[in-house]
C-alpha cells in the first residue's frame, strides 16, 4: 500500500450486520430526555432510561453504531491504557481501584442487558493478557510484569504473571473476567428493546441547535422539548454549555487514528482472548468465533488524527505483524476508527452543564467507559448518587502531571495554525487531481479542498476546519479530510464525520 493508493475501509463489525434503520424526525416531540449520538453511550442510556420508564428520544446524524461504534475492536474490559501502577502513582490506590471497579462495572451492565433481553451477539467472558511487544516492535520494554499482576491482585482483581503469553511467547499478565462482543449485534438488540419500550430513534437527524427555556433541541427543522439531555457523540457538542467553557474542554481533548486489519484464521487456531501488548504505540488482538473459521482483529499504529502523511502504510505495517504472528491468514478488512485521550488518562464522564450530561475521552475502552459513561448519566438524570461520578467528573482539577500532559496533547496547535498559512499549496490548477483523489489547491489565490470521485466529478470545499480554524489535511486511504489539530474528520463532499467540528467545510463556487 503506497500513499497514492486508496482502499476499502469498510469495517468488519458493518458488513457483518445490519442495524435496523429508523426514520428521520419530522415533527415536533416532547420526551424527557433526549439523546443525541446513537452509539454504544447513547443507545446504553436511552435502554437503561426506558427500563425506568421514562420516555427518550435519540438523534443520530447518520446511522446508529456506524462511526465510532462500528470501528472500534470491541475490547471490553476493566484493563485501561494506563497500567494499574501509573494509576496508583497519580490517585492514589484508591481511587485506582475504583477506575477499575468502574470498568468492571460497566463489563458486568452489559453481560445484564444481554442476558436480560437474551441478545445474539457473541458476547463472551474471556481472559485479558497484558504482554511485551512482538518481535517486530522497536519498543524497548521496561514493564515489571510481575509487579502488575501482584497489585492487580492485591486490589482484589483476578491476575496472574504469565511466563510465556500464548501466541506471543512473551511474558505477561492474564486477567481474568473480561469479555468480547460483536458491538453492532449488541446495539441492533438494544435498539430493538428501546423501541419495545417505548423509546424513540431518529437517523439521518443532526442535533443543530440548543436551547435552555425551555430545554430543547432542533433537528430537521423540528423541536424536541425535554428535561435533560445527553450528548453522547464521542467527541462533545457544546450543546447548552458556555461556549468559552466548552471550546475549552474541547481542547483537552487529543484525538488519535487507531487502525486495525482483520482475516480469517482457521478455528481456534488463535486463543479466544483479548490481547494487548505495551509497545508505544500499543497493538491489539481479539477473535470474532464463527463455526469454521474465526476472524482476527489486529490493531494499533496510532497517531494524532491529521498528523500521518501516509494513512496506508499503517494498514501494510499491520498487515505485515499480523502475517508474522499467523502465517496464512487471509485478510479482508482495513479500517480505522478515532481514540480520544485526556490529560490524566481517565474520560470525563458526567454532568457538564445544567440538564446536560456528556461522555467522552475513552482511550482504547470504548466499549467499557461508553458504557459507564451512560450509566452515570442515567443515575444523574434520576438523581441517584453515582460511586464513580466525583473520579471521572467532568470539571474535576487536574491530577499529579495532568498539566505537563495538557502542554504535551497541544503543544504542537500554534505550529500547525502557523503552518497551515504559510505552507505551500499541492497545486494550483485541478488538472492536477485524479481520480479518487484530494489535494489542497491554490485556487485563484483561494486554498481550497478538491476531491475528484471515481465518476471524474470534482467537489470543491474550504479548507479550513469549521472548529477553530485550522487546515485539513487529505486522508489517502480513508478518503477522508481531517483536521490535525484537534482530530475532526469530513467527507470528502465536507460533511463532518466526527467533531469536535459541528458544522460542515463551507462550499467553494467556481
Amino acid at each position: 500500500m503506497s500513499k497514492s493508493a486508496s482502499i476499502d475501509t469498510q469495517s468488519y463489525w458493518i458488513d457483518s450486520e445490519s442495524l435496523p434503520r429508523f426514520p428521520k424526525l419530522d415533527r415536533d416531540e416532547q420526551v424527557d430526555v433526549v439523546i443525541v449520538g446513537g452509539g454504544i453511550t447513547g443507545l446504553t442510556a436511552a435502554y437503561l432510561l426506558t427500563r425506568e420508564g421514562r420516555s427518550v428520544a435519540v438523534l443520530d446524524r447518520d446511522r446508529c453504531a456506524r462511526i465510532d461504534t462500528g470501528h472500534t475492536s470491541a475490547h471490553v474490559t476493566m484493563v485501561t491504557d494506563v497500567r494499574l501502577s501509573e494509576l496508583v502513582k497519580s490517585f492514589g490506590r484508591d481511587h485506582a481501584q475504583a477506575v477499575w471497579d468502574a470498568g468492571f462495572a460497566a463489563v458486568a451492565q452489559i453481560d445484564d442487558i444481554v442476558r436480560s433481553e437474551g441478545i445474539d451477539c457473541s458476547f463472551a467472558w474471556v481472559p485479558n493478557y497484558l504482554h511485551a511487544p512482538g518481535i517486530m516492535s522497536s519498543t524497548v520494554d521496561d514493564v515489571d510484569f510481575r509487579e502488575e499482576a501482584r497489585l492487580a491482585a492485591e486490589l482484589g482483581f483476578d491476575a496472574e504473571f504469565v511466563a510465556d503469553v500464548p501466541l506471543m511467547g512473551k511474558p505477561g499478565v492474564r486477567y481474568e473476567d473480561q469479555a468480547r462482543f460483536h458491538p453492532r449485534m449488541y446495539l441492533a438488540g438494544l435498539a430493538r428493546a428501546i423501541e419495545k419500550a417505548g423509546g424513540r430513534i431518529y437517523e439521518n437527524t443532526e442535533a443543530s441547535e440548543f436551547n435552555d427555556k425551555p430545554l430543547s433541541v432542533k433537528a430537521n427543522d423540528c423541536t424536541i422539548t425535554c428535561d435533560d439531555v445527553l450528548l453522547a457523540t464521542h467527541t462533545p457538542l457544546t450543546g447548552n454549555s458556555n461556549i468559552a467553557l466548552a471550546t475549552m474542554f474541547q481542547t483537552r481533548l487529543a484525538l488519535y487514528t487507531s487502525y486495525v486489519v482483520a482475516g480469517r484464521a482457521p478455528h481456534r487456531r488463535v486463543p479466544d482472548a483479548l490481547f494487548s501488548d505495551t509497545a508505544d504505540p500499543y497493538h491489539y488482538l481479539r477473535v470474532d468465533p464463527h463455526r469454521d473459521y474465526d476472524v482476527v482483529i489486529f490493531g494499533g499504529e496510532d497517531h494524532k488524527t491529521g498528523q500521518a502523511t501516509d494513512t496506508g502504510a499503517c494498514y501494510a505495517r499491520l498487515e505485515r505483524d499480523l502475517r508474522v504472528r499467523i502465517p496464512g491468514i487471509e485478510v479482508t478488512h482495513h479500517w480505522s476508527g478515532q481514540v480520544i485521550e485526556t490529560p490524566d488518562g481517565l474520560p470525563y464522564l458526567g454532568r457538564n452543564a445544567e440538564h446536560q450530561f456528556t461522555a467522552t475521552g475513552f482511550a482504547g475502552n470504548g466499549m467499557t467507559f461508553g458504557t459507564l459513561g451512560a450509566m452515570i448519566a442515567v443515575d444523574g438524570i434520576a438523581g441517584r448518587a453515582n460511586p464513580w461520578a466525583e473520579l471521572f467528573d467532568t470539571g474535576r482539577t487536574k491530577v499529579r502531571h495532568g498539566l505537563w500532559d495538557y502542554i504535551r496533547e497541544n503543544k504542537d496547535y500554534p505550529y500547525y495554525l502557523i503552518r497551515d498559512r504559510f505552507a505551500g499549496a499541492e497545486g494550483r490548477t485541478l488538472r492536477s487531481l485524479k481520480r479518487g483523489e484530494g489535494k489542497i489547491l491554490d485556487l485563484n489565490g483561494t486554498r481550497v479542498a478538491a476531491y475528484r470521485g471515481d465518476d471524474g466529478k470534482s467537489v470543491l470545499r474550504s479548507s479550513v476546519c469549521t472548529h477553530l480554524g485550522c487546515e485539513v489535511a487529505w486522508n489517502v486511504a480513508e478518503r477522508t479530510w481531517d483536521c490535525p489539530c484537534h482530530g475532526s474528520r469530513f467527507k470528502p463532499d465536507g460533511e463532518v464525520i466526527a467533531g469536535p467540528a459541528e458544522s460542515p467545510l463551507s462550499k467553494i463556487e467556481r
